[in-house]
């Protein structure tokens, strides 16, 4: 111990006697170890810590897959949820969920806040019980009881002070008024959501049929159960789902023998995540590199040091002193160097770690998790140790040598003027550059993806200029759909009366904002054989001017407009890839007639507009479908209308807040009961998603669709 304590001062005293080489080696060796340690964290925090409910091992996300229609990753329904309920095996139980977002009113301004749908039990398996008052009951989650709402605790500080007499309280949620029941933990997180309010689905068992795949599900497995077993149970469940409950109009039981359903159960935690683990390894791994560079450079300069003093290492061994204490004392400065530098990563890392929480960037699930915790000080202990003595062995290692004793004779020069004195060191120039070499194509090449997919159009023109937002028209407040989607309209006008903006249109999903809706498409000239089920094709709905706002141009026939809308026209529009897959030539698709189901009528095709690159334009234009924003006969409903409708508002003055100050006064000088939500400039969705998509293949909580697809 005294010995070790002795080494240790005499190796705080020489690097305190070469004050710059002690500065510049802990400073390089605390960059590459404090990019290690936070990248590290972000790992720790997002893959490698245990979701926060008990024994999160039995919990799994409840998928399905369907290859007669293309998705490998099918939603859940409200019939096979029912059925998973009464007739499974192996869950304790299965609860569906869904995120939405909903308006709050009565709480000074309106506000439009991320809510989280459950069935009855959800809270229950996942262990998640309120801090104040109770979770949802079958009466509550049943259609025609009094309705309810479970605040989170950040919503009830922020909007309530905190009051712990809110149990029984009444608040105004998309204009009806729910008691408040309860109120979760601090701590509740679930999955990618920070929901401000929990609602119970509320779903009528008897009205549910197998078609409208829309929803997701999880459940906790019994104990001792495997997921290839809760795979093999569910498999066995469809049929029975199928044959329990009634299909959609459009659907009949060939045609979903020919999708093929299967289940596809994975681990909760696979949801949480996504796929971004593959992206946060290799970041661990570039940086790792970059650690490598850092070791090079300090041994490079250890090399320089243990050169000059060449001459007392041989003298202290004529003396007597055997090679493991000169190796001891070598290592003991490389370590000391090693730990300095790690002490000083540490708290480099911990400064970008607050960055980045601060940041919150959306791409990054769990990031509340990501911290400094005990794992992360032993990784960097490990690192720094490990560090210190990579660059401190290569020293070691070459004046240990038995000749080195010559260096008394030649007076410290002969030996260090010739060729051996310069293969270490030219070893480590050839291995930095070569890491080095191995960093710099990796980053140009993501740097040339990345310019290239910002040079693909995808679907709009300068995004920059286009801000978005979305609006929703609740049931209570505007009952008769036809004057919600006037309403929209009178929102749009006075929106377009704002200085500065050239034009505005609506759309039930702007490109790329990650919504979607997916269903069959019949067209009439290419008849779908009978009990075969028609391709699937993106749905959107929009109203006049939207692609004239967004800046994509409408390549054969006209747009919809406010006419066409409110005389229910049997009109729609079609991306150019839609029309070339039946037509070859897109002016040729105009007049020709396509429908939903088998029992809607036929709408006339009146233009075709150019694509749009939905899912991001490393994918293929997704072949899309653009109803009038009001239809008749849709669905199972005599005329259907869109009560949620994104705002494109094309200005120079986008992203200024002087412009969202005068769009929320156009808003409530119409309906002061109307919330603004995912304010964003086009340009903001566009670099997000971009960013996403230079990653591998669905590498994070980026937007995507995930197969949700209603038949009715």
């Amino acid at each position: 111990m005294h010995s070790t304590h002795h080494t240790l001062r005499l190796a705080w005293r020489r690097l305190a006697a070469a004050p710059l080489f002690t500065v510049v080696a802990v400073i390089t060796l605390a960059l590459g170890i404090g990019a290690n340690a936070a990248i590290f964290s972000v790992i720790n925090g997002v893959l490698l810590r245990p979701l926060p409910f008990q024994e999160p091992e039995r919990l799994v996300g409840v998928w399905h897959e369907a290859p007669g229609l293309g998705f490998d990753l099918v939603n859940q329904s409200p019939a096979l949820h029912f059925n998973y309920r009464e007739e499974n095996r192996v869950f304790e139980d299965v609860g569906m969920w869904d995120d939405a977002d909903v308006s709050v009113t009565g709480l000074e301004a309106p506000e439009r806040v991320e809510a989280l749908y459950l069935t009855e039990g959800t809270l229950q398996l996942l262990r998640a019980q309120p801090a104040l008052g109770r979770a949802f009951s079958v009466e509550d989650d049943s259609p025609g009881t009094p309705e309810t709402v479970i605040l989170a605790w950040p919503y009830w500080q922020r909007k309530l002070g905190g009051d712990a007499g809110v149990l029984g309280r009444k608040l105004i949620v998309d204009g009806r008024p729910r008691e408040v029941i309860g109120v979760m933990p601090r701590e509740f997180r679930f999955l990618q959501n920070d929901p401000a309010l929990l609602l119970p689905f509320r779903l009528n068992r008897s009205e549910a049929f197998m078609g409208n795949f829309s929803y997701q599900a999880v459940a906790r497995l019994r104990p001792g159960v495997t997921l290839e077993q809760a795979n093999t149970d569910v498999a066995r469940m469809i049929p029975m789902g199928i044959e329990k409950f009634s299909t959609a109009d459009s659907l009949t039981l060939k045609m979903l023998e020919q999708a093929r359903f299967a289940p596809n159960l994975r681990p909760l935690m696979q949801d949480a995540v996504g796929d971004v683990g593959q992206v946060l390894w290799v970041l661990l791994g570039t940086v790792g590199i970059v650690l490598l560079i850092a070791c090079a450079n300090v041994a490079n300069l250890f090399l320089v040091r243990a050169e000059a003093r060449q001459q007392e290492l041989a003298i202290r061994t004529a003396l007597g002193a055997g090679a493991g204490r000169i190796a001891r004392e070598l290592l003991s400065e490389s370590l000391t160097l090693g730990l300095a530098g790690g002490a000083l990563g540490l708290s480099l890392a911990y400064a970008g770690i607050r960055l980045l929480v601060a940041m919150g960037p959306e791409s990054l699930p769990r990031l509340e998790e990501i911290s400094v915790d005990v794992r992360v000080l032993l990784f960097t202990l490990a690192i720094s140790v490990l560090a210190g003595l990579l660059f401190g062995l290569l020293p070691v290692l070459r004046y240990l040598r038995p000749r080195v004793a010559f260096a008394l004779r030649e007076g410290g020069r002969t030996l260090s003027e010739g060729r051996e004195r310069h293969r270490a060191r030219n070893t480590l120039a050839v291995a930095q550059i070569a890491l080095a070499l191995v960093l710099l194509v990796g980053s140009g090449l993501m740097i040339r993806t990345f310019q290239a997919l910002r040079g693909v159009n995808p679907g709009f023109t300068t995004p920059e200029e286009v801000l978005t937002l979305r609006i929703f028209i609740p049931e209570a407040e505007v009952p008769d759909i036809e004057q919600a989607v006037r309403m929209h309209e009178q929102i749009l006008r006075r929106i377009e009366a704002i200085p500065g903006v050239n034009s505005v249109g609506l759309s039930s999903s702007i490109t790329m904002d990650g919504s979607d809706s997916n269903d069959p498409l019949f067209v009439e000239d290419h008849p779908t054989p009978e009990g075969q089920l028609a391709p699937i094709r993106r749905y959107k709905w929009i109203s006049q001017k939207y692609f004239e706002t967004m800046g994509n141009p409408i390549l054969a026939g006209r747009g919809i407009t406010w006419a066409d809308i409110y005389r229910r026209a049997p009109v729609v529009m079609v991306t150019e890839n839609l029309a070339r897959e039946y037509w070859q030539d897109p002016a040729e698709a105009v007049g020709k007639r396509v429908k939903q189901s088998p029992p809607q009528p036929w709408r006339e095709i009146i233009g075709v507009v150019a694509d749009e690159y939905d899912d991001g334009v490393s994918q293929k234009p997704t072949a899309t479908v653009y109803w009038p924003m009001l239809i008749r006969e849709f669905w199972d409903e005599g005329v259907y209308g869109r009560r949620t409708m994104a705002y494109a508002i094309r200005t120079a003055r986008s992203g200024t807040s002087a412009l969202l100050r005068e769009v929320q006064r156009a808003v409530w000088s119409i309906n002061p009961n109307l919330p603004l939500a995912d304010v964003r400039t086009l340009d903001e969705m566009h670099i997000g998603r971009t960013s996403c998509l230079i990653l591998p293949p669905s590498s994070g909580p980026c937007p995507s669709v995930r197969g949700s697809v209603s038949f009715r």
